[in-house]
C-alpha cells in the first residue's frame, strides 16, 4: 500500500509544467530563492496541498474528525511521536478502506461522466458521432475536411470535465501536427467533421479518449474536453 501511495504522490508532484522543466534549468535555479525561509514555508505548504490533494482521490473523508484524525496521525509521524495506536491492528482495517472508497469514488467519477455527457449531448449544434464521440462548432472552416488518414495541424486545448487542464498546444505555442489514424478515435471521428479555419469543442467519452487506462493526471474512466482548431489539412 505505501508502494502504491508514493506512485500515486510522484504522479500528482509530476504535472506537466513540472515535466517540462528540463534538468539544467533545476541546477541553475536561484539558490537564495530555495534558501528563503518564506519560500520554503510555501514550497512544503505546496507539497502538503499536493498530499492532501491526492489524498482525497484516494479515500472517502466525510466530516472536520475525519480530517483531524489523519491530520494528527500524519503528524505524529513526522515529529517521530509514538503513535498512539496499534498499528498492526488497523492495518487490515485501513487495507479494507481503502478498497471500499476506491469503489464508492469509482462509482462517484462514473456518474459524474455520465451526467456531464448526457447534458453536453442536449445542448444546441451538438452532434453526436457513430463512436459517441460529440462536436459543437463555434465557427466554421472553409475547404475540405479530412479523411481518417489525413494529416492535419491544430491548435488545441484539453481539460477533464471539473475543468483541470491536463495539455495545451497554445501553452507551447507550437502547433500539433499528425495523421488522424494515430490519435484517440474520439479525434479521429471528430476532427473529419472540421474544415480548415473552424473551431469546436470536442467531447470524448472514456471509451472514445484512454478507457480505463489512466494518461498522466488522466484518471482512468475520463470523459476528456478538447477546443480544437483545425489550422491545416496538409495532404
Amino acid at each position: 500500500m505505501k508502494k502504491v501511495f508514493l506512485l500515486s504522490l510522484l504522479v500528482a508532484l509530476c504535472m506537466p509544467a513540472c515535466a517540462q522543466q528540463s534538468a539544467e534549468d533545476a541546477a541553475t535555479q536561484d539558490k537564495q530563492t530555495v534558501q528563503d525561509p518564506a519560500e520554503r514555508n510555501k514550497m512544503l505548504y505546496s507539497l502538503g496541498f499536493l498530499l492532501g490533494d491526492n489524498l482525497k482521490h484516494q479515500l472517502v473523508l466525510d466530516n472536520e474528525d475525519d480530517y483531524k484524525a489523519v491530520s494528527q496521525g500524519m503528524r505524529d509521524s513526522l515529529l517521530n511521536k509514538s503513535s498512539q495506536t496499534d498499528l498492526e491492528k488497523y492495518k487490515p482495517q485501513i487495507i479494507e478502506k481503502y478498497q471500499q472508497d476506491a469503489k464508492i469514488i469509482n462509482e462517484r467519477h462514473m456518474a459524474e461522466q455520465k451526467e456531464f455527457l448526457e447534458n453536453f449531448a442536449k445542448e444546441k449544434n451538438v452532434k453526436v458521432l457513430e463512436n459517441g464521440a460529440m462536436i459543437k462548432l463555434s465557427k466554421k472552416g472553409k475547404g475540405r475536411t479530412p479523411s481518417a488518414s489525413s494529416k492535419v495541424k491544430v491548435h488545441y486545448e484539453g481539460k477533464l470535465i471539473d475543468g483541470t487542464k491536463f495539455d495545451s498546444s497554445y501553452d507551447r505555442n507550437a502547433p500539433f501536427t499528425t495523421v488522424l489514424t494515430n490519435v484517440i478515435s474520439c479525434w479521429t471521428k471528430g476532427v473529419q467533421q472540421m474544415r480548415p479555419g473552424a473551431k469546436a469543442t470536442l467531447v470524448c467519452p472514456a471509451e472514445t479518449a484512454y478507457g480505463n487506462r489512466p494518461a498522466g493526471i488522466i484518471p482512468p474512466n475520463s470523459a476528456l474536453i478538447f477546443e480544437v482548431e483545425l489550422l491545416e489539412v496538409e495532404d
